[in-house]
């Protein structure tokens, strides 16, 4: 028991030296075994390819090459022609030309001008002045229609005519009154349609005359390849596409505001109008029920 216990550290230390020779043995295998092959084949490998135009390397115990001659100075590159910029107005004004440039501009300006004419006229303070409104009704609860009446007569808004026509018809009866009130108000708002109306003429135009313009510049275009003995450049075409393309350009640009305040205009119209009948005929309503009586006649006779 006593032996074994003595032996065994002398033969751990044994099996440990034995364990570390045989690592050590491996790594030096390995370094011998790997060492060789990097250098053999680092002799192999081929040598890199010469520059392309460069000399071989001389011979061993042959004469120096002589020396390289200077490379020659290149010639000069031509300067090459530097692309003027145009900007997109004088294309513009290019392709529409003397003939087209007037026409557009001319409609441009007739467009603008309608537009705001109609800006001015079609508003409340025009149509239906809320100081006339007031006026007017306290006339009617003071019975002073022939005061009424003459208010409605020196007012040049759409409703005071509209009523000035209520109150001249009412010695008739209140029907009357009121087919005249409708009378005149169609005649109004025909009236105002037909200055609205020129937006949409613009809007049909505009577009036409950009076509008439585009086949005017490809008849031109053709007409230089026809005339052309060889293939002609494109700066020769270049000239009618330009007029072609510039001509609908401008034809929509004019066409597409147009239409759109003529819709919105026509639509502020249609509620102004609407509100005038419904003021127009609320404040008439009080004579439906005494349509002959003298104070209310008074004024009728008078205009007659």
């Amino acid at each position: 028991m006593t032996m074994l216990s003595r032996s065994t550290p002398a033969a751990t230390s044994r099996a440990s030296a034995q364990l570390l020779l045989t690592t050590l043995l491996a790594v030096i295998a390995g370094a011998v075994w790997v060492w060789p092959r990097s250098a053999l084949g680092y002799q192999d490998a081929p040598p890199p390819p010469a520059a392309e135009g460069a000399a071989p390397p001389p011979a061993e115990g042959s004469a120096p090459p002589p020396a390289a001659a200077p490379p020659a100075t290149p010639a000069p590159t031509p300067a090459q022609p530097q692309v003027q910029q145009t900007s997109m107005l004088a294309m513009i004004g290019s392709g529409l030309g003397w003939v087209w440039g007037p026409i557009f501009l001319l409609l441009s300006f007739v467009m603008v001008a309608v537009i705001m004419m109609n800006l001015l006229q079609l508003r409340r303070d025009a149509l239906l002045p809320a100081a006339f409104v007031e006026l007017f009704e306290q006339k009617l609860q003071a019975k002073d229609y022939q005061g009424a009446y003459d208010a409605a007569r020196a007012d040049d808004s759409f409703v005071a005519r509209v009523l000035a026509a209520g109150l001249g018809r009412l010695n008739r009866g209140y029907e009357e009154a009121i087919e005249g009130m409708q009378e005149v108000g169609e005649e109004e708002t025909m009236t105002m349609e037909h200055k609205i109306s020129y937006l949409a003429l613009i809007g049909s135009v505009a577009p036409m005359l950009g076509l008439l313009g585009t086949v005017q510049g490809m008849i031109s275009s053709f007409s230089v390849i026809a005339q052309s003995e060889t293939a002609p450049k494109p700066k020769e075409l270049a000239a009618g596409i330009s007029t072609a393309m510039v001509t609908t350009l401008a034809g929509l640009v004019i066409a597409i505001p147009a239409m759109i305040a003529f819709s919105l205009l026509k639509n502020r119209m249609a509620r102004l109008v609407l509100e005038v009948g419904i003021v127009s005929e609320g404040l008439m309503s009080r004579f439906s029920r005494k349509p002959g009586t003298g104070a209310a006649a008074a004024p009728a006779q008078r205009a007659e």
